[in-house]
């Protein structure tokens, strides 16, 4: 039985590698994926590349998991033995997941649950989720844990690049980049999440290379002098530019404690479209 540990929970758009969560057994709840004829199940029916694949015939719209999908996990969570669940989504400000998995989690008799509103998205939140895996893994009693995280929310940053800007306005998520729009044409801009964890246009840059170089210099100011941070550089349809920005992240930053790569989401892809960049940033102290 796991009477003193603590489950974690996360939902899919939150990235965080397949390796590390076999590794810290973290639970995981999809988002959906609708398009005109049938629904997928994000990560578990549906890959990046297939979205991407079809974006030119039909831009699918995408969903919160459902409650019976949600009370499901709960129920396995419970029946493997655990009393308290740490879940760890994606921004309240981008998505309703952190609301839904609230509400019910405030219904649950037997489960003690903490839903972690990151602020972020993709794997700026997965980072979050990464660093409570280590920290359980530690034995961090429960209410510590809550407040380490909470406290630790401004040390992480999610920054982005996408080829154009027409998936971002499509599926309504383009929150304050929108000012930029009308002059965009050259424009490439670097995005993050703001304090409320909504999407904000953090540099313009004219040229995509230049833009994706910005983005590295806007991480090493976010860095600054910290030494225990850990970097994570993600793509979506930009294999060949993501190993490019990975190979300039290792030169520019040799002493961060770990560079991962992955792949975003389906459920990110179709509101980013092909072609995105992205880094995320965590310092420790």
């Amino acid at each position: 039985m796991n009477k003193n540990k603590i489950a974690l929970l996360v939902d899919s758009g939150t990235d965080v590698p397949q390796e590390i969560m076999e590794r810290y057994q973290i639970y995981m709840i999809p988002l959906k994926i609708i398009y005109k004829n049938q629904t997928y199940t994000d990560k578990i029916d549906i890959f990046p590349e297939e979205v991407y694949a079809r974006l030119s015939e039909e831009v699918p719209t995408t969903s919160l998991p459902d409650g019976a999908a949600i009370e499901q996990i709960f129920t396995q969570i419970k029946t493997d033995g655990y009393e308290k669940l740490l879940i760890v989504t994606i921004s309240s400000g981008l998505s309703g997941t952190y609301n839904i998995l609230r509400l019910l989690g405030e219904q649950e008799q037997d489960l003690d649950i903490f839903v972690l509103d990151t602020k972020s998205i993709g794997i700026g939140a997965g980072l979050q989720a990464i660093r409570a895996a280590e920290l359980i893994a530690e034995e961090t009693p429960w209410e510590a844990l809550i407040h380490q995280l909470q406290k630790e929310i401004v040390q992480n940053k999610v920054l982005f690049n996408v080829a154009t800007l027409e998936y971002l306005q499509k599926g309504g998520r383009i929150g304050l980049v929108s000012s930029i729009v009308g002059t965009a044409l050259k424009l490439n801009p670097t995005i993050s999440c703001n304090e409320d964890g909504i999407y904000y246009t953090v540099a313009k840059t004219r040229g995509r290379k230049r833009s994706i170089e910005k983005m590295v210099e806007v991480a090493a100011d976010f860095i600054g002098n910290h030494q225990d941070f850990r970097i994570a550089v993600a793509q979506g349809g930009s294999i060949e530019e993501g190993q490019w920005l990975k190979e300039v992240v290792e030169q520019r930053f040799p002493h961060a404690k770990e560079i991962l790569f992955g792949t975003i989401s389906p459920a990110l892809v179709v509101h980013t479209g092909p072609g995105l960049l992205g880094l995320g940033i965590q310092y420790i102290k």
